[in-house]
């Protein structure tokens, strides 16, 4: 609702003369009313003045001329003195008691049909800017030409307006209309008297667009310490806002990048409530507002600007229950290192019930690091009754327990990752962050860990040391397993691996001795709190016969590369072909021995299950890829080797030899073997990589290739001729997964 000025041609104009801002001549003489009459309503004549048609001039008031008794008003314009009056509108004299009692009549039939009502420009109605604007006190030139000659002393204003238009709007509405919310667009820094004097429901806050991109940081962080000082309730009533219809669009102000994300994530989470204007999410740069029934620009929406804000600003709006309140909302100070207060780091908490969270900002092109603990002063009532200034730690604020046997964690809405803190440091020296240009945190899910004897919280938090982790519980699961993961990357050492693959006797004492050392590892893990979690029963206890096996295999794989087979330098798979295969090639099938081993010595009867369980519980597959890269593995090839080596021990059935059944694929199903297949997805069907699928083939008839240790055996021929039944298979099949896989209906992997 525009309660400050009508249309030319309104109603009121018509019936109503009297109710505007007028004069009987002219302001300036040289205005002209020549141009064409804009009345549909025969009573009445209405011109605007000529210069606006030719954009010499924009006066000041238009002409009214009654047909019937020919008398000539010129009606003001509205006009906030800011720019140009608004050459469509007609200015209410406000003080006139019959106006605000038609005004508020008016606001009282809308609220009668509307739960809300958002009044335009209302800071114009504020009885400071009335007189400023259109009865400027004697001696003062006036916002608005020609209105000094009509200047009012200080006194005569209060006689004929003793009372704020808006206060008699709000207590007339409350008792006549009850449950209307009331929100006012108030500019020039009068937020504060709307809601605290006025006692406006919401008010517009134009402040925290303006300083925030101006990088006004410690003038708006001064507005909401003030405004805590005064009443924290009053946050609540604010409207953020980084665009209207009446300004710049966010882009145009903001841009694209992490500025505009860090202003939008303190819109997302101050109290009160967030307005996104028209377009911001989709990044789109036109002005708008209500002249325009459609826009003048072809703009397309920003996909990636619209997917960003659904990752890193929408969850923050599901949770707008945690932070439009202002009961629990507290404001820190940021301090440096050096001791100082970084104004430009906006630091805010707030709470409900057992939910937390806590907002960091760098609204400044610099990086800064330093603490978080004291809040600044707010207003509370203290047990006296009487209202006095506090301030609380963070650790007050959450409730945080001073016990040093206790832990927090919290999650990073932006990023995802947890961070682990000793609780007693937080409650007594704060939290400490490093920020980067325009980073900002949302910490979330707030929780305490008491200490455990069988898990080593303590330990991973000084690992950690504040890093954030994508999953707590996976980096503590990591951290005990890690002598077992040592032992893995001290076996595929690539010094070892040279030893034992050019034929150096002693390579293979050195690798079986680096396998049983594993073992000893795997052992004490089964054995401990971690393992038994894990569900992991104690390896039985070792003999001759383990040492024998290990070294029986070490050797048969060391003759690989004499079976004889002319395989491409695309299968580096396996070390066959050339004796100077790839140490990559020599390292996956030091893991796959290792594992089988361990394997047997669980369960000889179901080597392969019991191989591919110590896969998963011990989480090798990380520990594989990283040796893998060590070893001179590059982008996915070291993920692919680990996912290789499980898909072995999950289906030994699979392996292509003289048996074959190529037409059998039902192991793709497997998640891990249809990747390290290379499928992916085109045009909604599934295709396999003809290159990571022969690969994946040779590595599959490891087993059967180690097998074959007589001179002259001819499994290893077989086994080509095999691959080759396979690939001719699938690539009749245009290499489609879903063709190989025809036979077996069950749905495919996501």
């Amino acid at each position: 609702m525009v309660p400050n000025h009508m249309g030319i041609d309104s109603r009121w104009v018509i019936e109503h003369p009297d109710w505007f801002l007028a004069l009987p001549d002219p302001p300036y003489p040289g205005y002209r009313f020549d141009g064409p009459d804009l009345s549909n309503d025969g009573r009445v004549e209405i011109k605007i003045e000529d210069h606006y048609y030719d954009r010499t001039d924009a006066a000041v008031v238009f002409r009214r001329v009654d047909r019937g008794s020919g008398e000539t008003r010129y009606i003001y314009h509205g006009n906030d003195g800011t720019s140009l009056p608004w050459n469509d509108t007609a200015q209410l004299d406000y003080l006139k008691a019959e106006v605000r009692e038609g005004v508020i009549q008016t606001i009282l039939h809308v609220a009668r049909q509307f739960p809300v009502i958002r009044f335009d420009a209302a800071m114009t109605l504020a009885r400071r800017h009335i007189q400023r604007l259109w009865f400027p006190e004697p001696g003062h030139g006036g916002a608005i030409p020609s209105r000094a000659e009509h200047a009012l002393t200080r006194a005569e204003f209060d006689a004929a307006m003793p009372r704020e238009f808006w206060r008699e709007v709000v207590d007339r509405v409350a008792a006549e209309a009850p449950g209307t919310l009331l929100l006012a667009e108030a500019f020039w820094l009068m937020e504060g008297y709307f809601v605290r004097t006025l006692g406006m429901h919401r008010v517009y806050n134009s402040a925290f667009m303006n300083m925030l991109r101006d990088e006004e940081n410690a003038n708006y962080r001064s507005v909401i310490k003030n405004t805590l000082e005064f009443d924290p309730e009053v946050l609540k009533r604010y409207v953020n806002f980084m665009s209207n219809p009446d300004e710049r669009t966010a882009v145009e102000q903001f841009g694209k990048g992490d500025k505009y994300f860090g202003v939008c994530t303190l819109m997302a989470t101050l109290p009160g409530l967030p307005m996104f204007g028209h377009g911001q999410i989709e990044g789109l740069g036109e002005k708008y507002g209500m002249e325009f029934r459609r826009p003048l620009q072809q703009e397309s929406e920003d996909e990636w600007l619209i997917a960003r804000h659904e990752r890193e600003i929408t969850p923050l709006l599901q949770r707008r229950a945690l932070f439009a309140e202002a009961r629990e909302f507290l404001l820190y100070d940021f301090f440096t290192d050096q001791g100082h207060v970084n104004e430009d780091v906006f630091v805010h908490s707030n709470r409900l019930g057992d939910e937390r969270g806590l907002v960091v900002v760098n609204n400044r092109y610099a990086s800064t690091r330093g603490w978080v603990r004291l809040s600044c002063a707010y207003a509370g009532r203290g047990p006296d009754g009487h209202t006095h200034l506090r301030r609380r730690t963070l650790g007050e604020a959450f409730g945080l327990s001073s016990d040093p046997a206790r832990l927090v964690a919290f999650r990073d809405a932006r990023t995802g990752l947890e961070h682990l803190h000793r609780a007693r440091d937080v409650v007594e020296r704060g939290l400490r962050i490093e920020l980067d240009a325009y980073q900002c945190f949302v910490f979330l899910d707030w929780r305490e860990i008491d200490a455990d004897p069988e898990r080593p919280w303590f330990a991973l938090c000084d690992r950690l040391a504040g890093r954030g982790v994508p999953d707590l519980a996976d980096a503590l699961a990591a951290l005990e397993r890690e002598p077992v993961h040592a032992a893995l990357q001290q076996l595929l050492d690539p010094e070892v691996i040279a030893r034992w693959s050019t034929g150096d006797d002693e390579g293979v004492t050195v690798a079986g001795v680096r396998i049983a050392a594993l073992r000893e590892q795997v052992e004490r893990f089964a054995a401990s709190p971690a393992g038994r979690r894990a569900g992991l029963v104690p390896l039985p206890a070792v003999d001759s016969s383990f040492d024998s096996a290990v070294a029986s295999r070490l050797i048969a794989a060391r003759a690989l590369p004499e079976r004889g087979l002319e395989v491409g330098p695309t299968l580096a798979v396996l070390p066959l072909g050339e004796a100077t295969a790839s140490p990559v090639a020599w390292g996956g099938v030091l893991a796959w021995i290792a594992l089988e081993a361990l394997g047997q010595a669980g369960d000889a009867t179901a080597s392969d299950a019991a191989a591919l369980r110590l896969f998963d519980r011990l989480g090798l597959r990380e520990g594989i890829a990283h040796a893998m890269e060590r070893l001179g593995a590059e982008d996915e090839e070291p993920w692919r080797m680990a996912a290789r080596i499980r898909t072995g021990f999950a289906h030994p059935d699979a392996a292509p030899g003289p048996a074959d059944g190529a037409d059998e694929a039902g192991w793709l199903r497997d998640p891990d073997a249809a990747w390290a297949a290379g499928a992916h997805e085109h045009e909604g069907a599934r295709y396999l990589v003809r290159e990571h699928y022969e690969r994946l083939l040779w590595w599959l008839a490891l087993p059967t290739l180690l097998g074959a240790v007589e001179p002259g055996d001819p499994t290893p021929a077989r086994v080509a001729t095999a691959i080759a039944g396979r690939l001719a298979t699938a690539e009749r099949g245009g290499w489609r997964l879903e063709t190989l896989l025809a036979i077996d209906p069950r749905p495919l992997p996501a």
